[in-house]
């Protein structure tokens, strides 16, 4: 059932605040024990999860390894979650961008770049005959961002580094990584709830 349940789509049949407004139902279900909660949270929400583990960790069987790691942890704490802190979305995405961060620095990873976002074939855009997968969804947002931005999010997101580390990095001031990163972000989300 774990392994299976990434291949369902997140975004199908419902806009962005229905599926924020499940997830926090499913996770006050999962709060007060509920098993049929943590399942139906999974076939919402795992997808989404596994693509950005697979994205961070770059290995499909330790993606899949690392969101049930996750699940279990969404189980543990779903009693944590405080609704006037956040979407519910952001604090399962927290949640599984840790648990990458900490695998990669277990293993001792060097910093990976991330491979450039194929560009579509003219009218292939179009002709799309399901809604796209949240993966690639993620890489079209991603490809509208500067360089800058993109290799600024990656530092932080995929590689674990702070913003002092991306500068010294970088060689920018600080004060222009943070702005790039809290714009980039800014633009990530208008685009994927567009």
């Amino acid at each position: 059932m774990w392994v299976r349940a990434y291949q369902t789509r997140y975004n199908e049949g419902m806009d962005v605040d229905q599926r924020e407004a499940a997830t926090r139902a499913l996770l006050r279900r999962c709060a007060a024990r509920e098993p049929r909660a943590l399942e139906q949270l999974y076939s919402l929400a795992g997808p989404l999860l596994f693509g950005l583990l697979t994205r961070m960790l770059r290995r499909h069987a330790l993606a899949e390894e690392a969101l049930q790691d996750v699940f279990v942890r969404i189980w543990q704490r779903a009693g944590q979650y405080q609704e006037e802190r956040g979407s519910a979305l952001a604090w399962l995405i927290g949640i599984a961008r840790y648990r990458a961060i900490d695998l990669l620095r277990q293993e001792r990873a060097a910093p990976v770049l991330m491979p450039a976002v194929p560009e579509t074939a003219a009218g292939d855009a179009d002709q799309e005959p399901h809604p796209p997968t949240p993966t690639a969804l993620l890489e079209r947002c991603l490809a509208r961002l500067s360089d800058d931005q993109q290799r600024c999010l990656q530092f932080a997101f995929i590689n674990g580094r702070s913003h002092q580390e991306i500068s010294q990095l970088t060689g920018n001031p600080l004060g222009t990584v943070k702005s790039w990163i809290r714009r980039a972000l800014f633009a990530l989300r208008e685009c994927l709830e567009s």
